[in-house]
């Protein structure tokens, strides 16, 4: 039997792209069970970089997340603050050291905002969960501590939560 060279493409391609197809519903949005935090509460587990939402019945939404990369991490308790729709982005300083190019402000709507579709600020000011405009940035270690999700998945999470939310980031 005589392969063609159309069909060789084909079964190369379902080799190279079934690995990436797997790899992509792995990192969606799911309902899982978790138990360990109280109803509403977002757990986010750096090592596992995953953000659970808590539900009354034990179980949970499930996303994954960029989180801070090595020397940048933290772990602690904190709770929502500010809840902001495609919110402009001032650098901090320690991004400034790093990447003096940035300028002081960049807008909500500008495709250059790291800060995606919507950001739930952290108690204190330093950190946020937010969207993200490098998709791919997601299910790494790349943050300087906020934690970034997919835009579709930082918006139901937005939808869901409110001021005052508990948060608890674990390593």
């Amino acid at each position: 039997m005589r392969i063609t060279r159309r069909l060789c493409s084909l079964v190369l391609a379902a080799i190279f792209l079934l690995p990436v197809v797997a790899a992509r519903s792995s990192a969606a949005r799911e309902v899982v069970q978790f138990d360990g935090a109280a109803p509403g509460t977002i757990v986010v587990k750096t090592g596992e970089r995953r953000l659970y939402y808590m539900f009354s019945n034990g179980q949970a939404i499930r996303c994954p997340v960029g989180v801070g990369k090595a020397g940048k991490q933290w772990a602690g308790e904190s709770y929502i603050d500010g809840k902001y729709v495609r919110p402009a982005w001032s650098p901090p300083p320690e991004v400034r050291r790093d990447k003096p190019s940035l300028p002081e402000v960049i807008a909500g709507d500008s495709p250059r905002n790291p800060m995606g579709a919507a950001a739930l600020t952290l108690n204190g000011g330093e950190y946020a969960i937010r969207g993200t405009n490098a998709p791919d940035s997601v299910g790494r270690f790349v943050s300087y501590g906020c934690i970034r999700m997919y835009n579709q998945d930082i918006v139901d999470l937005f939808d869901r939560v409110d001021v005052g939310t508990p948060v608890i980031v674990t390593r």
